[in-house]
């Protein structure tokens, strides 16, 4: 499968445009991308699961015993993570024992780097589950992807896993009465015979009414910065994330473009 993976349960730490000094968590495979969605400008590639296929998860022992080691080792040097990050091969929050694990990083986190902030990067597909969102309350940075407002281009961006609409997606994230981030990637291109655009005036409307509603703690929104399994996708230039972001700003959310 074409596309970037983590080898790793801990990874890096690596600087982020976002994050700082980013210590990376894959909670999926190592080999392979695991997830519900199959966005198509994802770095991991596409979302090829195989009937029959069995999937390996990392257990929560062996996460505690290499989070701890590496913690260790990098308390007090110039590689201190300002943020341990949750992303990896997929989606983190479909991990069975995703509430424990963040139960697990929130003492460990404590015990030796307590300015270090926790951060899950998460397409909001498992907000159904109480659990998940339990954890999620728990952390500083608990970011939430929405690429557009409209479903049918919600569809063509995320192609996301039978059962998951996009009305379950929003009431997960309005069910968070605020207490969230909101990222967005922002395309244009040719996907499946499709013209998709999330810039154009309609797409801006239909997505800001819905931030609105939301109203997070603030809204990143970033281009394709890597190399995408669809292959016609153009980044959207810096001056109109800009222009977007002054939209978001004038309806009172923070936001900040990632270029």
């Amino acid at each position: 499968m074409a596309g970037f993976l983590f080898d790793n349960i801990v990874f890096g730490p690596v600087y982020s445009r976002r994050l700082g000094v980013s210590l990376g968590i894959n909670l999926l495979p190592n080999n392979s991308k695991y997830c519900n969605f199959n966005c198509i400008y994802c770095e991991c590639g596409w979302t090829e699961i195989k009937k029959g296929e069995k999937i390996i998860l990392p257990n929560r022992e062996e996460l505690t015993t290499r989070l701890t080691n590496k913690l260790k080792n990098l308390k007090g040097t110039v590689n201190e993570p300002d943020t341990i990050t949750f992303a990896g091969n997929g989606e983190p929050t479909i991990h069975p024992d995703f509430a424990g694990i963040i139960d697990d990083t929130i003492a460990i986190r404590d015990k030796y780097v307590p300015k270090a902030q926790i951060s899950v990067l998460s397409n909001a597909s498992m907000l159904h589950k109480p659990k998940v969102v339990k954890a999620l309350k728990k952390i500083e940075l608990n970011i939430q992807k929405l690429d557009s407002g409209i479903e049918n281009t919600f569809n063509l961006i995320n192609q996301t896993a039978k059962g998951l609409s996009f009305e379950k997606i929003v009431n997960g994230l309005l069910a968070f009465e605020g207490k969230l981030i909101i990222q967005t990637l922002f395309l244009r291109g040719e996907y499946n015979g499709h013209f998709i655009d999330n810039t154009t005036p309609e797409e801006i409307d239909a997505w800001l009414q819905l931030v609105k509603k939301i109203n997070p703690e603030y809204v990143m929104i970033y281009p394709i910065d890597r190399g995408t399994p669809a292959k016609n996708l153009q980044k959207i230039p810096e001056n109109q994330l800009n222009e977007i972001a002054a939209q978001v700003e004038k309806a009172g959310i923070k936001t900040k473009v990632y270029y």
